[in-house]
């Protein structure tokens, strides 16, 4: 399955990355599609297993983690607003 991870800043989508490496395949950075919003710009697109599940950002980098279907985005997860 895809997903998609957008962020409040491009050191967030990296260090993501970085940290995900072993939970998630061909990830790689690129730029937010026009359907979702993003702070800073830059997604991480990401292939992952269906049991994939993200349910908290200690960090608070992350706006929203997405899975991509046929008819859209499906959301996993998405920062609370202040």
């Amino acid at each position: 399955m895809v997903y998609i991870a957008t962020f409040y800043s491009h050191f967030g989508a990296i260090r993501f990355k970085k940290e995900y490496a072993g939970k998630i395949e061909k990830a790689k950075l690129m730029p937010v599609p026009r359907d979702l919003s993003s702070s800073c710009g830059t997604c991480v697109g990401f292939e992952a297993d269906e049991s994939f599940t993200f349910t908290s950002d200690p960090r608070g980098e992350i706006e929203q983690v997405v899975r991509s279907t046929d008819n859209g985005y499906v959301v996993l997860f998405k920062a609370k607003e202040d």
